[in-house]
């Protein structure tokens, strides 16, 4: 007995900046997913080892650069086109414009590796959030998954988890742990948002 064809697939794109390994954990974790898939992976560099993950497995990857995003409609348009159901920033450093954050309202995600508000904002990404962390002496981080808006890391928080800090973590050890509370929440929450989506 076949699938019925009017099923509703589920569509999400994936905009991320460096090595992917987010990317690539979301791309996986839906192709076992009868109803959902990533089409599309979005980056501003061109070198970022996340388009070879995408193509290596069967996804659509794009490069765009700041003009494409920012003095054009040129994202815009690609994304309407596909009409995802989610945009999921998964390690992206540019600030969403205006027009596709009015497009895609409530649509679109972050993840960030710290227990926000605290250790947000411009320029707090990637080993720098981890260095300040243990430089501050914190008993605890995590990760926030959250609504992206115009500002850095400011839109309302869907889910926060947390890891122990201990006094030997460096920076290299903490974001073992944070990566693994990605690797396992992330692509949950964005399926437990779809589905809400659904009902």
């Amino acid at each position: 007995m076949s699938t019925p064809a009017h099923i509703d697939q589920k569509k999400i794109v994936v905009f991320a900046s460096g090595s992917g390994t987010n990317a690539e954990n979301i791309i996986k974790f839906f192709k076992k997913s009868p109803n959902t898939s990533v089409v599309a992976v979005f980056s501003n560099k061109r070198s970022a080892k996340v388009l070879k993950r995408a193509h290596n497995l069967n996804v659509k990857a794009l490069y765009f650069d700041k003009d494409a995003l920012y003095n054009s409609y040129d994202v815009l348009h690609i994304l309407e086109d596909i009409n995802p159901d989610l945009i999921v920033l998964a390690g992206f450093m540019w600030i969403f414009p205006e027009d596709i954050l009015k497009k895609f309202p409530g649509k679109i995600v972050n993840i960030h590796p710290a227990l926000l508000p605290k250790y947000g904002g411009k320029g707090m990404y990637g080993m720098r959030v981890h260095e300040t962390i243990i430089k501050n002496k914190e008993k605890e981080s995590g990760i926030s998954i959250h609504f992206v808006n115009e500002n850095y890391d400011e839109g309302e928080i869907i889910f926060q988890a947390k890891t122990d800090i201990s006094e030997e973590d460096t920076p290299e050890s903490l974001a073992e742990k944070i990566h693994k509370l990605e690797y396992k929440h992330f692509p949950e929450i964005i399926q437990q948002l779809l589905q809400k989506k659904s009902q």
